[in-house]
């Protein structure tokens, strides 16, 4: 089909609008003209605008505007508008120029990575003049969006009833399930993004740690490592994040001849969803102890001048490889990674989902954890064969305390217990890093322990702050205090 002119006097109306077309924008205009939306398309450049018709005018029906006033007139009614700029203040600019062109009833919707408290706030404001703003978060990169993304949006029911099905025809499918659904009101879908991206930080990181073990301890090349990812990428490992692991280690650097990983520098950087996601975690009082070992991991890397002054300490007395090994050979110490890598991303998506729920009691948004892993199936760039287990567990039992407690992931996890034991004490043993397995286990540790030592901090506590404690022997919430300078004595808070 060729494109329409949206001011050529033929008022031809498209369903949904995109302004902002770099990649991202782009890809999701032509994946919305692939399945047969006519889109309005606007960018602040015309430029940007010229190439995608000139380019891809040809995939389907899309209207080219140059101004807003052109660009909102070219639409139906309700206007669904998606906006794909710059977080920030690019982004309240463009609201607000959007809101002062549309009516009451009209949608506007960010898919970006805004941060959730700007998005609730953004909601508010747009409910105050009647417009309805839709925070929907979409995972996939660049290859999502043009053939199917997972897409969280938040927002009124209302809104999703008009939204919804466009974007569930645009979105991935798993078994002709579409990977979205509405998430809840106003800050829920880049919330849930949010923490989706942090499970993200945590599960590259585990990755990271297992190559790294591989390559240090026994010496593998990165091919070697390669076809042992590949290996895990047909049982229970296999995700899109494993998959490429083993594209990305097979790479070879044309100008060296060298595997492309060892040419790279070693500093991760990042855009800021997984400190986002960490600290939203502290402030809801919930331990994602693997994203936020992830997130200073990231950090760690990128600390270049530190870490070139210290390279080159001494790590004790450290043993050789084989010594630390204490007798396995190289085909079980990768079987014990392989356990140590599944434990530990359970622990990073049991955490994640964690957060989501406390998140979601905080802000009464109702998110169902079962949709979250419905949509997660495919698209979003944490998709993984065992969201199908993820699923069913909490299509069991929707009130689950922990995704640990599951039967599956129960056993599945305890039985990785003794391997992922033998990694942590063998990279310990070695002085290799491993804060995502190590930190995992601690918390799988410190969930199924009796009695922690917190005990003993809220004595000190009382003791420097009367910040009082509760006793094993007394009603749940009832509060004691020692006269710590005033003879020791205990009395009721």
């Amino acid at each position: 089909m060729t494109s329409t002119a949206a001011n050529d006097g033929s008022r031809a109306q498209a369903q949904i609008g995109v302004t902002g077309l770099a990649v991202m924008g782009s890809n999701l205009a032509r994946n919305l003209a692939r399945h047969g939306h006519t889109v309005a398309v606007h960018n602040r450049s015309k430029a940007k605008t010229d190439v995608l018709i000139a380019d891809h005018g040809s995939e389907g029906n899309f209207i080219p505007s140059e101004s807003i006033a052109d660009f909102v007139a070219s639409l139906e009614l309700p206007r669904r508008v998606l906006i794909m700029v710059k977080a920030g203040d690019p982004t309240d600019a463009v609201i607000n120029e959007l809101a002062d062109a549309m009516e009451p009833g009209d949608i506007i919707i960010d898919g970006g990575n805004a941060r959730f408290t700007d998005t609730i706030r953004r909601e508010a404001a747009m409910r105050e003049r009647g417009l309805h703003f839709v925070g929907a978060g979409v995972s996939g990169g660049e290859v999502g969006a043009l053939e199917g993304p997972s897409i969280m949006p938040g927002g009124s029911v209302e809104s999703y009833k008009s939204l919804g099905p466009l974007l569930e025809s645009i979105s991935a499918h798993v078994d002709g399930i579409p990977c979205c659904a509405h998430i809840g009101t106003d800050g829920s879908g880049h919330f849930v993004k949010m923490v989706h991206n942090g499970i993200e930080y945590s599960d590259m990181q585990l990755i990271g740690e297992a190559y790294d073990l591989m390559r240090r301890v026994l010496g593998y090349s990165a091919a070697e490592i390669a076809a042992v990812f590949r290996e895990w990428n047909a049982g229970e490992l296999e995700s899109y994040l494993v998959e490429i692991t083993a594209e990305v280690l097979d790479k070879i650097d044309p100008q060296t001849g060298k595997a492309l990983v060892d040419v790279i520098v070693d500093a991760a950087e990042q855009k800021g969803t997984g400190r986002w996601t960490v600290q939203s975690a502290l402030d809801l009082g919930v331990p994602v102890t693997g994203i936020a070992e992830a997130v200073f991991a990231r950090a760690l890397s990128g600390s270049r001048a530190q870490r070139a002054a210290t390279r080159g300490l001494t790590g004790g007395d450290l043993p050789s490889a084989d010594e630390a090994l204490a007798g396995r050979d190289a085909d079980a110490f990768v079987e014990d990674i392989r356990l140590a890598l599944f434990g530990s991303k359970v622990i990073a998506y049991a955490q994640g989902f964690d957060q989501i729920t406390a998140g979601s009691v905080e802000h009464n948004w109702g998110v169902k954890p079962v949709d979250l892993a419905t949509i997660w199936r495919g698209g979003c760039i944490i998709r993984a064969r065992f969201l199908n287990r993820i699923r069913d567990a909490y299509t069991e039992n929707p009130e689950l305390l922990s995704l640990i407690l599951d039967p599956y992931f129960r056993d599945a996890v305890g039985g990785a217990l003794g391997s992922w034991r033998r990694v942590v004490t063998t990279a310990v043993t070695l002085g290799i890093p491993t804060p995502g397995f190590s930190s995992s286990l601690a918390y799988y540790d410190g969930l199924r322990a009796d009695r922690l030592p917190a005990a003993l901090t809220q004595g000190q506590r009382d003791y420097f702050g009367a910040h009082t404690y509760e006793r094993i022997d007394a009603p749940v919430g009832k509060k004691f205090h020692i006269l710590w300078s005033e003879g020791g004595a205990e009395v009721e808070a």
